[in-house]
């Protein structure tokens, strides 16, 4: 049995959770996330807890009950506090700066790099080597920070590079002579 999937998600104030049909929406004050659901799961609404519940004992409901579960926690923390990744550049040049909608970064490439920031994510450049990205989907403030991070990863000699904020790069050492 799914350990996560028994668990019920609490419904903070200011959250309001619907059903239309088998798609669920979490409406709060940083906006509404939607989330189309199967018909193995069964969910009820019950005070300020929303219950995932089983439909039939097969392998695939199994499965799917406690993804949904964790789905639907992540909407309803998405809309009420929201989510956040930090990352940092290290380098000699390297830098960041917003220009309207989009991130630009001078990487030590010829060219710098312009990022065009998608629908519902928030950018931050408080510093020339720091970014910020927030927004309620879990998944695309994941997804942005990666694609970022793609654009110049950290080398292990000289830690060059784009990096996570909490992120260790293992080290090398260099040629001997």
């Amino acid at each position: 049995m799914s350990r996560v999937g028994q668990a019920p998600v609490q419904i903070p104030s200011g959250v309001t959770v619907e059903f239309a049909g088998k798609i669920m929406t979490a409406k709060g004050k940083l906006g509404s996330l939607s989330l189309a659901l199967s018909d193995d799961v069964a969910t009820k609404i019950e005070g300020s807890e929303l219950t995932f519940s089983l439909v039939g004992d097969t392998i695939r409901s199994r499965k799917l009950w406690g993804t949904y579960r964790a789905l639907a926690q992540n909407m309803v923390k998405g809309v009420s506090e929201g989510y956040k990744r930090e990352l940092l550049i290290n380098g000699v040049g390297y830098r960041a700066a917003m220009q309207g909608k989009e991130l630009v970064l001078q990487l030590g490439y010829s060219h710098e790099v312009r990022y065009a920031v998608p629908e519902g994510i928030k950018i931050e450049t408080p510093t020339q080597t720091e970014i910020n990205i927030s927004g309620a989907d879990k998944q695309k403030v994941g997804a942005v920070a990666a694609v970022i991070r793609s654009f110049r990863g950290p080398e292990p000699y000289k830690g060059k590079g784009i990096k996570y904020k909490e992120e260790q790069i293992l080290r090398k050492e260099g040629k001997k002579k």
